[in-house]
């Protein structure tokens, strides 16, 4: 069987690999040139190109076959149900003249264009007469997604148990699991059913880049581990599988071949450049994949505009799942860097729907984290996809937010402005209402044991998308006689309590040393405020004194993991020197 660990000496000779780089230790006493990378041959990328080909040819022949056929045929096509509003007719035959829904190119990779392109002629704009250029409209019953539903699940456990049978050598086996414990659940990057499974087999949704992206975004949090720390010193404390990953995407990017584990590459490495405050190559990471994700059409809904392309339903449920990480994770590059979003969700978008649900009721645990004897953290059951889909919808309203206050260009009327303050204040309102229980946190009767990390940072990043909305607030000159709402200020300073209340059970729980970009970025907002409320203050103010200490001190110690805080931190000490508070 192929591994991803195996280097091509050990292979060949179908012997144990133990995975050591630059090489292992079987080369070195063999005295052999060890290599690990592992390209497809040409005989199997031929293969695959004819078997491409000749489903294509196929396809083609059932497109045109006839239509007594069709109605005589009792497979039908599945399709999920959208969570967006569904386009009417009209809007639909307005579509089509335009998009043709998703092909092959000539090398065999799916796409899409639009009728400007060199790669489609222009066609009349009524099409309801032309089947090709129309969305499929096939049914949408339960029954239909619940059968899909379960062949994801049933697949998802049982790579789930042969996981465990996988011998993933140190430090490799314990950088994964940083990943799937601390940053899964949240971003959802990775489907890792998927993953683990084209690991050992080296399948499409596998790459050596991916895996070099993973290992070097999870080594930050592990410095702190001497066992880790040890083993990670063979590979240069771990800058070996940064350099890895940066070597093998450009060779990607080169060649033009690029796939799902190239996104999610260039996701992972713009997310470790902007912890490390490399902001240009953080915007240029995700600038590539978003780029890419519309070039490969994952922007498109990969069952309702199909078109030419049969796509199985683990390929859908990636591509879907993939659209919606890119989505949060532009909102938030956005957030961190003050620029506008890039990415809308539209109609012919990927519906806001995760079939496998099977991360709902997995058990979780602190990865990494050891705990003083007589003290233990009790499994809790994760809860990921719930809390995922409901970032995803916290996202869609902070992206609004964004558009329609935040525009660096300073192109918001006050009337854009208040219409945003009202609508996305509602809707804000809504979105905590509707939470449920299992991932709301009251910060004013917190649990004895913190929640995982992912429902955590969900809660704070509500609390932060609150402040950002009516921070705003307390600094506009409103025309006419007009006066700033005192409610905003108090929906500012009880946000900033709620986040360092809950970040407060976070430490407390799991210390720091696994606190995400995200959640130092929602105790920065805090300070904010807080030192906005010294600023304003006529008095020595001791209490919000007290917590603003508690966001400076937080901040300082974690910008090792993040050091793009130390900007922050600089930003508040030198508004502290002015009126001359020394914390």
């Amino acid at each position: 069987k192929k591994s991803a660990f195996s280097c091509d000496p050990c292979r060949r000779r179908k012997v144990k690999c133990g995975g050591e780089q630059p090489s292992c230790r079987r080369c070195i006493t063999r005295n052999e040139t060890c290599l690990y990378k592992l390209p497809p041959t040409l005989s199997y990328t031929q293969t695959l190109e004819n078997k491409v080909k000749e489903l294509e040819r196929l396809v083609s022949e059932l497109r045109h076959a006839p239509a007594s056929f069709i109605q005589n045929t009792s497979i039908e096509p599945p399709r999920s149900a959208q969570s967006s509003p569904t386009p009417d007719k009209k809007t639909i035959s307005k579509l089509a003249g335009n998009f043709e829904g998703l092909t092959f190119d000539d090398k065999g990779r799916i796409t899409y264009h639009g009728a400007t392109s060199f790669f489609q002629l222009p066609t009349p704009t009524a099409q309801d007469d032309n089947p090709k250029s129309c969305p499929l409209d096939i049914p949408t019953g339960l029954d239909d997604r619940g059968s899909r539903r379960e062949r994801l699940v049933n697949n998802a456990w049982q790579q789930r148990v042969l996981e465990t049978s996988f011998e993933t050598p140190e430090p490799f086996q314990f950088l994964l699991e940083v990943h799937w414990c601390w940053i899964q659940p949240l971003f959802n990057f990775v489907y890792r059913p998927a993953f683990t499974r084209d690991m050992e087999q080296l399948g499409r949704y596998y790459s050596h880049t991916l895996l070099n992206a993973m290992l070097s975004h999870s080594v930050r949090w592990c410095k702190n581990d001497a066992r880790i720390s040890q083993l990670l010193s063979r590979f240069d404390d771990g800058n070996l599988f940064s350099r890895q990953a940066r070597t093998l995407l450009f060779e990607e990017l080169t060649l033009g071949h690029c796939t799902v584990p190239t996104v999610q590459t260039l996701l992972l490495l713009s997310a470790q450049e902007c912890s490390a405050g490399n902001r240009t190559q953080a915007w240029l990471y995700s600038g590539m994949a978003f780029r890419l994700i519309e070039d490969m059409g994952i922007c498109i809904d990969g069952q309702k505009y199909a078109s030419t392309v049969e796509l199985s339903d683990e390929d859908i449920e990636i591509r879907h799942r993939l659209f919606w990480s890119c989505y949060f994770w532009d909102k938030m590059i956005s957030l961190y860097l003050g620029r506008l979003p890039t990415l809308q969700h539209s109609t012919v978008s990927p519906p806001h729907i995760m079939l496998d649900d099977s991360a709902e009721n997995e058990l979780w645990t602190p990865h990494g984290i050891v705990y003083p004897q007589g003290i233990e953290y009790i499994p809790t059951q994760a809860h990921s996809i719930s809390c995922f889909m409901r970032m995803c919808q916290l996202s869609e309203i902070f992206n609004q937010i964004l558009i329609h206050i935040y525009n660096p260009m300073g192109q918001n009327s006050e009337m854009e402005i208040n219409n945003c303050l009202a609508s996305e204040g509602e809707a804000l309102m809504r979105w905590w209402q509707d939470l449920p229980d299992f991932l709301r946190i009251d910060f004013k009767a917190l649990p004895s044991q913190c929640p995982p990390s992912h429902i955590v940072t969900l809660n704070c990043l509500y609390f932060t998308f609150k402040i950002l909305l009516y921070r705003p607030m307390l600094f506009r000159r409103l025309s006419g006689q007009r006066r700033p709402d005192p409610s905003h200020l108090v929906e500012c300073i009880s946000s900033a309590v709620a986040i360092i209340s809950i970040f407060d059970l976070f430490r407390r729980t799991f210390g720091e040393g696994y606190c995400v970009l995200s959640l130092s970025y929602s105790v920065y907002t805090a300070a904010s405020i807080f030192l906005l409320q010294i600023q304003a203050s006529t008095y020595q103010d001791d209490q919000t004194l007290r917590r603003l200490q508690f966001c400076t001190g937080v901040l300082e110690r974690v910008k090792i993991f993040n050091p793009v805080l130390e900007n922050s931190l600089t930003l508040i000490m030198q508004a502290l020197s002015k009126l001359g508070i020394d914390l």
